[in-house]
């Protein structure tokens, strides 16, 4: 069962920042979880629609420019990121899960990731793109058919991952509070990979790993393998 470090090792540091992200790499996760706002033509690593948890903001992230939001105290003397700057800190050495948020340019996200294949020792398949917001995974898949993405969902629908089969998923991304075994099952009747968000507790990824779950979103990824290690 993979790990990925949920908005980076967000046990350890500040969430999605450049620090938590080099925690995620020490601690060996197997992929990064990250959340992606537009920000005019850029796009930044931030949860939020609002910075005021995450830093010492106070106001919508579309009131910042990109200078005036990485002067934002993020925490242990962290700022918040941009895409690129992420990428340029993973170079490659594992999965990465860039959850969509707020964008509007879905382009950006294809242009960034085609860049980090050619510059940063990433490769393509290395790659999931995911969001609550399929309509936005639909028009991310018409333009980058080759670039896998996870649909989201916090809910257990009645006909299970049928909505992540026909948006031609690699994954379905589900929250922990939803999934029970005949989801997994579903899920991998349709051919799907099945993660799950966010787990924690020794007792939960045992009961998921013994399920099938493929893999889960943890704030520690250290504890997570740990945990799986010493009950093989």
């Amino acid at each position: 069962m993979l790990i990925f470090a949920h908005r980076g090792a967000s046990a350890d540091a500040p969430e999605n920042t450049l620090l938590a992200i080099d925690q995620a790499l020490t601690q060996q996760a197997d992929g990064i979880e990250i959340d992606v706002y537009q920000l005019a033509d850029e796009l930044v690593v931030i949860h939020d629609r609002w910075v005021s948890r995450t830093t010492n903001g106070n106001r919508p992230l579309s009131d910042y420019t990109l200078e005036e939001l990485q002067t934002l105290d993020a925490g242990q003397g962290q700022f918040v990121p941009t895409l690129w700057q992420v990428l340029q800190q993973v170079q490659g050495q594992c999965l990465m899960n860039i959850e969509v948020k707020g964008v509007f340019d879905v382009s950006l996200i294809n242009t960034y990731i085609n860049k980090a294949v050619s510059q940063l020792n990433f490769k393509l398949e290395q790659f999931i793109v995911s969001s609550f917001n399929h309509h936005l995974l639909l028009a991310f898949k018409s333009i980058a058919p080759n670039i896998k993405i996870g649909a989201l969902t916090a809910s257990s629908p009645l006909d299970y991952a049928r909505f992540a089969e026909v948006l031609k998923a690699y994954s379905v991304n589900a929250d922990v509070s939803f999934v029970d075994q005949a989801f997994v099952k579903d899920a991998h009747k349709r051919g799907l990979k099945i993660f799950v968000y966010t787990v924690d507790e020794p007792e939960e990824l045992l009961k998921l790993q013994a399920w099938g779950v493929d893999g889960v979103f943890s704030n520690g990824p250290a504890k997570a393998k740990l945990v799986l290690a010493t009950n093989t």
